[in-house]
């Protein structure tokens, strides 16, 4: 946004401007899809909000800006919380949730860069059509608030970048078609402006522009609730949106390891397997998980329970790769319900944000500890791969893949391929990284650990004995270059930093390139 724009939200008249019109009245209140935690909302209740994975002292909005970090203060400006609250279906839950919702209007009724940003708006909308019965005391304050802030949806949206803000932005312009009367051409608007940009952000093969797991998960919830509040209000679901629905499915799925969790991509998180479950089920579109994912460029491969989902894609274009991590060509591997090989994760706060996106953070190869991408802390990637290849084949029941990113030739003059092979049984996975070029001084090859693996060096510090919680037994060995057991991290919620363990291979390069050949194999009982 420009300064001049800001200025202009700022000052008195505009605000005026949003405030004309007749009287605003409810229309209705859509469906809530997604029950609240009933322990959450007392956590709220006691005067404590967890929220991007922050807990943060909260008695309401006056004070709610002090100190907190804008992931933390866009969920809390966005009332999502409002459903746990809901779930304790008590009188003080009620009464805090008002006396909430009155708080803010009396401090943010006016335009705010973060309280006001159209993506924060919406959600915010969305939550108190959702929940309006239990937030409204004084209703005609609410409305003459919800009015105002819809005719500003409905002039910022254009302004955004086509990311998935953009597209929860059209969420809430199109709920406020629905739910407020005399905004009936916000619906019709709405649905043109989404539809154009569900074409441009939902891929072919159902992934999304940012190729984020959990953003698949959440805009898949997006979908749905769309779906539900057009039925509750007596209307059809365009063929575009349900086509939608029906394409990004397979691919969440897809994104799930054996425990139901999500693979650890791009900003992403496990989940709760539990709510994946339920917006699987809401949706109603059964099949299996995609395999492979071309456009996107995800890949699985998936024999007799043990898994390997692989990043083998271009990184996300600018303007939609605020969430986009120097990852590219890693992969994880889970053996049944059991994580084996992961990446480090993400989480909400800048300097560990950083750290995670780097390519240290990831189970794959680093040159020289340069990311693969540059990664612009705050912001999205600057270098990147200008080509990823990517070819697949199956014999026999055994799956393999072949892939190549070009993210090292402008510093180093270097090509990185990677092979994968899984046995048809499923006990054998193996695999190739190669450096191809006469650049750089040294490489490193990451295999983080889950933390609840146990790793000991072996037969003379030579392989690596894994061993899972169930006590199945891995053995992981290298050649082509020298074999260390060393610490790192793991942050599958976003939240706890728990120790862990990575395998690295690493060695000099010489100006002669490198090959490393891996295989981790199943020990026999």
């Amino acid at each position: 946004m420009g300064r001049l724009t800001s200025l202009l939200y700022a000052s008195p008249l505009y605000g005026y401007t949003l405030k004309r019109g007749p009287r605003p009245k409810l229309l209705g209140q859509p469906p809530g899809l997604w029950p609240g935690n009933p322990e959450t909302g007392k956590s709220i209740l006691d005067g404590r909000l967890h929220l991007a994975g922050q807990g943060r002292e909260f008695r309401g909005f006056e004070e709610a800006d002090t100190g907190a970090g804008e992931a933390w203060l866009a969920e809390a400006h966005g009332f999502s919380w409002l459903r746990h609250l809901k779930a304790l279906e008590t009188g003080p839950a009620r009464a805090l949730a008002r006396d909430l919702a009155a708080g803010w209007i009396a401090a943010h009724d006016r335009w705010h860069p973060l309280a006001w940003r159209p993506d924060v708006l919406a959600e915010r909308l969305i939550n108190w059509f959702t929940h309006f019965a239990f937030i409204a005391e004084d209703e005609a304050e609410i409305l003459a608030s919800a009015s105002a802030q819809a005719r500003h949806l409905a002039r910022a949206v254009a302004g955004m970048d086509r990311d998935a803000r953009r597209l929860h932005a059209l969420k809430g312009l199109v709920y406020c078609g629905v739910c407020l009367a005399g905004h009936d051409r916000l619906l019709e608007t709405g649905l043109g402006l989404l539809e154009k940009e569900t074409e441009y952000q939902v891929l072919p093969d159902g992934g999304h522009i940012e190729r984020s797991p959990s953003l698949q998960a959440d805009l898949f919830r997006d979908f749905l609730d769309l779906r539900a509040t057009l039925n509750a209000a007596h209307r059809e679901t365009p063929d575009w949106m349900q086509g939608t629905i029906e394409r990004m499915a397979p691919l969440l799925r897809g994104f799930r390891h054996g425990d139901g969790g999500l693979a650890l991509f791009n900003d992403s998180f496990e989940g709760d397997p539990s709510a994946i479950d339920a917006v699987l089920a809401q949706a109603g579109v059964k099949g299996k998980p995609l395999s492979s994912a071309p456009h996107t460029g995800f890949h699985r491969l998936s024999a007799a329970g043990t898994l390997i989902i692989a990043d083998l894609g271009q990184p996300a274009p600018p303007g939609a790769d605020r969430h986009a991590h120097a990852g590219t060509l890693s992969f994880e591997m889970s053996v049944g319900r059991e994580r084996l090989i992961v990446n480090c994760g993400a989480r909400a706060d800048e300097d560990w944000r950083t750290a995670l996106r780097s390519t240290a953070a990831h189970s794959t190869l680093a040159v020289d500890d340069v990311n693969s991408s540059d990664v612009i802390p705050g912001k999205g990637l600057g270098r990147r791969p200008d080509e990823v290849i990517c070819s697949r084949r199956e014999s026999e029941g055994s799956l393999f893949i072949e892939a190549s990113h070009d993210g090292y030739r402008r510093p180093f003059g270097l090509v990185h391929r990677r092979r994968f092979y899984l046995a048809a049984d499923g006990e054998d996975a193996r695999g190739e990284d190669a450096l191809l070029g006469s650049g750089g001084r040294r490489f490193a090859l990451r295999f983080h650990l889950h933390p609840r693996v146990q790793a000991s060096m072996v037969r003379g510090e030579t392989e690596v004995l894994l061993r899972l919680p169930s006590g199945a037994g891995w053995r992981f060995r290298a050649r082509g270059g020298d074999m260390s057991l060393e610490r790192s991290v793991y942050v599958g919620d976003g939240r706890n930093v728990n120790r862990s363990r990575q395998i690295v291979v690493s060695g000099d390069l010489g100006g002669q390139g490198a090959r490393v050949k891996w295989r981790l194999s199943r020990e026999k009982a």
